[in-house]
């Protein structure tokens, strides 16, 4: 590959890796299993990046890759290891006295997320990331009548989980 190729694909990367890091934390329990995810997830968009038309936006594109590949990796883990969740060990670890109600409701989220099949995971991130449903749609390859549909049933789903 060429050094300007490079050079553009290091920039937009390092502007949009939070994406990146936000679908490794929707997907992973722990610390090293996000690592990996993103490694995998940067090995991916470089190799797909040549491709990279610009039909859409690159944050779109970057969103649509990294969820493929956590998607997939989410798959297969499931077929072969079991996981411990953090919640298990948690009492393990010494809490720091300060207001943690955001910290607290945002666990709760997560935990009902985790909950999800990987298609709905991916519409609540896009759709907590702000992102319009077309948008949405462009990002998981389906209609925005669909999107739509699919992101109201997610949202019933959530209250009932959250809302036992």
């Amino acid at each position: 590959m060429n050094k300007e190729l490079e050079q553009t694909f290091v920039e937009l990367l390092e502007k949009h890796q939070n994406i990146v890091h936000k679908v490794c934390r929707l997907y992973t329990n722990n610390r090293d299993a996000h690592n990996d995810l993103f490694q995998e997830i940067t090995i991916q968009l470089w190799k797909a990046y040549p491709k990279f038309r610009g039909d859409a936006k690159f944050s779109t594109w970057m969103y649509r890759v990294g969820l493929n590949t956590a998607i997939t990796l989410y798959r297969k883990s499931k077929r072969t290891i079991k996981t411990q969740g953090f919640e298990t060990v948690s009492f393990k670890i010494k809490s720091v006295e300060y207001d943690d109600t955001e910290e607290q409701q945002l666990k709760l989220l997560y935990q009902a997320v985790h909950q999800l099949n990987d298609i709905e995971k991916a519409l609540v991130l896009l759709y907590l990331e702000d992102k319009n449903y077309k948008e949405i749609s462009e990002t998981l390859g389906i209609s925005e009548v669909n999107a739509r549909v699919k992101m109201n049933r997610v949202k019933k789903k959530l209250k009932i989980i959250l809302n036992p």
